[in-house]
């Protein structure tokens, strides 16, 4: 038995995730599938009902997948997945947030708001909870796994009339993200960031899924293959400087980024700091309202301080202005 115990599902992106990374690190470890059969020891460890669970040596257990990957950094700093130009490192923590919180909510759309893609990864998530012994009740028990999960899409955004905001954001950042990867290993150079495992872990879950996965094949070749290689990543030679990546990095920050996550997450703060219940944000110059996600506004919250902290960062500073970015970190007691 490894010191290192991860409890996760394939069909869990933020699984897929800490899996990736501890994959890149080389960190020897076991992979326990949450079934019905492990749930006695994944409750003995648990906090909350979700994976992934990491149980290491000399941590609590952890299931929060962003705090995990720091975790692991620091405790085996080689191959690292940070990149050597600070400007960078701190845009792959955006990025990883991006995915984290933004992006999510499009995986979720692509997989539960639409069939046959639901009805697939109902049965997907049936054979991982019931370890391949599958219910007599299979149609019911399916329904039952597709009823919840669509009961759920409201608590992370994804209502009807943001539905069409999503599908937008989702087909205008794939080409940028494809050109970008066209000419890069990885996003920031020849060595994966969270950045990477953020995204590609929810980029390859739509892959699972029909719909979604047949339009990236189509229109995304770097970015498919891309997101197959980060399955267990392997360092190449070194990141690169901002400099040589701004070309096609500086199109995904300007026309992405700024243009939703970044002020949703804004408001999504403002909202969690002002007690609300709701958040409304303008996205594409329409209404995008959602309950108000403390996650994500505490995710966000840390993200503004690493890019204040590297306030004195001549190429950050110009690289979030160029791309309309810097007015989601100002801080408003200055």
């Amino acid at each position: 038995m490894s010191d290192y115990r991860l409890f996760g599902a394939e069909t869990s992106p933020y699984s897929m995730k800490v899996r990736a990374f501890l994959k890149y690190k080389g960190v020897d470890f076991d992979w326990i599938g949450r079934s019905s059969e492990k749930e006695e020891e994944f409750q003995s460890h648990a906090k909350a009902p979700t994976v992934p669970l990491l149980v290491s040596p000399g941590r609590a257990p952890n299931q929060d997948s962003t705090d995990i990957l720091s975790a692991i950094e620091n405790d085996h700093a080689e191959p690292s997945s940070v990149p050597d130009d600070p400007a960078c490192a701190v845009l792959a923590l955006i990025l990883e947030d991006y995915g984290d919180e933004w992006l999510s909510k499009v995986m979720f759309r692509e997989r539960w708001g639409q069939k046959p893609d639901r009805e697939e990864a109902a049965d997907r998530t049936m054979e991982q909870l019931f370890d391949g012994k599958l219910p007599r009740a299979k149609k019911k028990t399916r329904d039952q796994i597709v009823k919840r999960m669509r009961d759920s899409l409201e608590l992370i955004g994804v209502e009807r009339k943001n539905e069409k905001a999503l599908k937008t954001s989702f087909e205008r950042f794939i080409p940028l993200l494809n050109a970008h990867l066209e000419n890069n290993l990885f996003i920031f150079g020849n060595r994966p960031s969270v950045a990477d495992f953020s995204i590609a872990a929810q980029l390859s879950q739509m892959l699972m899924d029909p719909t979604p996965g047949a339009w990236l094949r189509e229109n995304a070749p770097f970015v498919t293959a891309w997101c197959e290689f980060m399955d267990a990543p392997k360092a190449g030679d070194s990141f690169k400087p901002l400099s040589e990546l701004e070309p096609t990095l500086l199109a995904i920050f300007t026309e992405e980024l700024s243009q939703t996550y970044l002020p949703w997450a804004k408001e999504t703060l403002e909202a969690d700091i002002a007690k609300q219940d709701r958040v409304s944000v303008k996205i594409d110059g329409k209404p995008f309202e959602q309950v108000t996600q403390r996650y994500a506004a505490t995710s966000f919250k840390s993200v503004q301080k690493a890019v204040r902290r590297l306030s004195d960062n001549e190429s950050l500073t110009a690289f979030l202005q160029s791309a309309g970015a810097d007015v989601y970190f100002q801080n408003p007691n200055k």
